[in-house]
């Protein structure tokens, strides 16, 4: 009995392992998908079917290392134009993402927190899909903020969550 029952596990180990399926799929609602000509800024949905999740704190165009509490002189080299932050946001979400033994086309979800949505939030969008690239959209939101809590000039903190295959 106990050699069948490890048999019968041990084909289930092997029939799971041949799943053949991505690690992320992309979930697009009728009329949204790239085909249709849509041209979305984001997925409607990521389907994870295996990987590494790896949550990513917000990011900031504030320099790395920089004091807490906030000391603004040391942001004043910062360039605050919307584009400017964002570049320099995936630049570091970038870099964070190879240290954790990804990249940027791991990312499945993104919130985006911005300051003026109206004026600022095409600049970010736009800088955004440059460093995803023409074939990968995460999911997304974007939230209407007053202020960051880094200092009253910048506008825009993405957060994001990864899958690393």
């Amino acid at each position: 009995m106990t050699q069948k029952l490890l048999i019968a596990l041990t084909s289930l180990l092997v029939l799971a392992s041949c799943d053949n399926r991505p690690a992320v799929e992309y979930v697009h609602l009728p009329g949204t998908e790239p085909a249709s000509g849509a041209n979305m800024p984001f997925t409607s949905a990521m389907k994870v079917n295996s990987g590494t999740v790896v949550f990513l704190s917000g990011i900031t165009a504030a320099p790395v290392p920089h004091s807490h509490p906030h000391v603004p002189s040391e942001f004043d080299d910062v360039d605050f134009d919307a584009a400017a932050q964002t570049e320099q946001i995936m630049l570091r979400m970038a870099e964070t993402l190879e240290a954790a033994g990804g990249d940027i086309t791991d990312v499945i979800q993104v919130t985006k927190f911005i300051v003026d949505v109206g004026d600022n939030q095409n600049a970010i969008t736009a800088t955004m899909n440059k460093h995803f690239g023409d074939n990968h959209r995460p999911a997304s939101t974007t939230i209407g903020i007053v202020r960051l809590a880094t200092d009253p000039r910048f506008l825009v903190e993405l957060e994001a969550v990864a899958v690393i295959r």
